[in-house]
């Protein structure tokens, strides 16, 4: 496969997922807003919001201090944004249509169609009326894109670089969630002082909702409930995010699949690629939640976030980058 043929569609399905992390990641952050809370709590989750896709230093200079409003458009509508929704959107079409023959009809029809309708709801402001609505359309459009690709595609290289798009994306997203959201409250339920996170009842009654948002941004909330059957516990939604290979969202599962995938397109050139991919499986595949929370949570997500970037940089010199 050409090089060229195979970075379109390794980026179409990174903006598409990319696109449904930024509308699960708003969506939370909206309905959670709407619960009774300090001024300041509000608006520290607004700011999170952008501290998680590194937009901050971008908003300041366009909006200038964190407004819900303002975040909401710059994330959703503003084009000047490449993370936005509009944009994210855009991009993944316009990556289609350079491997238009490459894909299926269905496919390509899929991603046209997604974005040709999302540019009318923003034109008619059904956006405004209710952003929740939207979100929710914006990850359907998602999981249509995903199941007609592997519902009309062969299964060949063009198919596993597509695969290879969506979940290094998502890994690396999901990363970015519980950094953001643990470091926030890895003081409390994580400091020297507790050792775990055990005793801590009451602070865990309290952020409830804290906990139960972060799992819904990742359609988690009814798998916790399922695979530990008791209180929503830090520690547990951490294991289950990081370590449950079991969970769709994990970054185990994410990783099973970048290194199922990369397998499959591997070459003489791409086999450091595969070892440091392989390698970042395992130390999920048999690590444990206590040794990670032993040397902390932050420490962790931010040395897997170095390595998806590294990884990702590795995927481009080896398959992507015209030579």
């Amino acid at each position: 496969m050409l090089s060229r043929t195979a970075d379109h569609l390794f980026w179409m399905a990174r903006y598409m997922e990319r696109a449904e992390n930024t509308a699960r990641l708003l969506d939370v952050n909206y309905q959670t807003s709407l619960l009774p809370q300090t001024a300041d709590a509000a608006l520290n989750g607004w700011k999170g919001l952008l501290s998680i896709s590194e937009l901050g230093s971008a908003y300041a200079q366009r909006y200038g201090e964190v407004d819900a409003r303002d975040v909401m458009h710059f994330m959703v509508r503003d084009e000047e944004n490449p993370s936005s929704i509009v944009s994210c959107l855009g991009s993944a079409r316009e990556n289609a249509r350079a491997v238009r023959g490459t894909l299926t009809t269905e496919v390509w029809e899929t991603q046209n169609q997604t974005w040709l309708e999302f540019k009318r709801v923003l034109a008619a402001g059904d956006f405004l009326d209710d952003p929740s609505e939207t979100f929710e359309w914006v990850k359907f459009r998602s999981h249509l894109s995903r199941g007609v690709t592997v519902g009309t595609m062969l299964q060949d290289e063009a198919f596993h670089f597509l695969r290879i798009g969506s979940f290094l994306e998502r890994a690396d997203n999901t990363a970015r969630l519980l950094d953001v959201k643990f470091h926030a409250v890895e003081s409390e339920f994580f400091g020297p002082a507790s050792g775990n996170a055990e005793g801590h009842g009451e602070g865990q009654e309290y952020d409830f909702y804290h906990w139960s948002a972060i799992l819904r941004s990742v359609s988690a909330f009814e798998v916790y409930r399922k695979a530990y059957r008791n209180v929503i516990r830090p520690e547990k939604v951490a294991e289950l995010l990081i370590l449950r290979d079991d969970m769709p969202r994990s970054l185990a599962a994410c990783m099973n699949e970048v290194v199922l995938n990369l397998r499959m397109v591997a070459n003489e050139q791409s086999q450091d690629t595969l070892r440091r991919a392989g390698r970042l499986r395992a130390d999920l595949r048999f690590g444990r939640i206590d040794e990670i929370l032993a040397t902390g949570l932050h420490a962790f997500l931010t040395q897997f976030l170095d390595r998806v970037g590294t990884l990702g940089m590795g995927i481009s010199r080896d398959f992507l980058v015209p030579g």
